[in-house]
């Protein structure tokens, strides 16, 4: 990816689960929030298979704003920001640092989104990339907190469908990172009815 001098570097953070789960990811500023959620979901560990959602609040109103995906035949689509339209260097500052991003509504993950600094690109890295983390993202489909509580615990009963899982492994290095635009073609061809951003 070229045009782009300046690097936002995130940290990302699964809340009400302990230990804490986290990534700490840099992209370029040049990115919309759907390229943050690619991003997000690939150095999680997510499979990117549910909705999401951006909250945060405006930069210049102060309120709350809802930053994902419209769907034409929603209600509230002219409520909604489509993350496609949506630069990240227009919404995030030292002065408004942080975003709460929630995947999967029915188990409801929900991060924040923390924007720690922003750097100089660096000649000759490829970004986006994952520069460190801690502990495994949870299963996809397990319940929400209290499924994936109950799966360290070793007491879930669909133990063995997880018997694989390892709650403390992480490496930065394993983190692939996907084309945004090769993902955006797969929603379209997934949900016919997504509004083109």
């Amino acid at each position: 990816m070229s045009g782009f001098s300046k690097v936002y570097q995130f940290k990302i953070t699964l809340k009400y689960v302990g230990p804490p789960i986290w990534r700490r990811i840099q992209v370029p500023e040049s990115y919309t929030f759907w390229d943050l959620h690619v991003a997000i979901q690939d150095a999680m560990g997510w499979t990117d298979s549910h909705l999401h959602m951006f909250l945060m609040p405006h930069p210049k109103m102060g309120d709350r704003r809802e930053i994902s995906i419209p769907f034409e035949d929603d209600l509230y689509r002219e409520e909604i920001l489509h993350d496609r339209k949506q630069k990240i260097a227009d919404w995030f500052s030292e002065s408004n640092p942080k975003a709460l991003y929630i995947y999967d509504f029915g188990d409801s993950w929900e991060h924040e989104v923390k924007l720690e600094k922003i750097l100089p690109r660096e000649q000759g890295v490829s970004y986006p990339r994952c520069v460190a983390g801690r502990r495994a993202c949870p299963p996809e489909d397990c319940g929400g907190v209290g499924g994936y509580e109950e799966i360290v615990a070793g007491e879930s009963e669909f133990q063995e469908e997880f018997a694989d899982y390892d709650p403390e492994h992480f490496d930065p290095s394993e983190v692939v990172f996907e084309d945004p635009e090769a993902r955006w073609k797969w929603v379209r061809d997934f949900f016919p009815d997504v509004e083109e951003g």
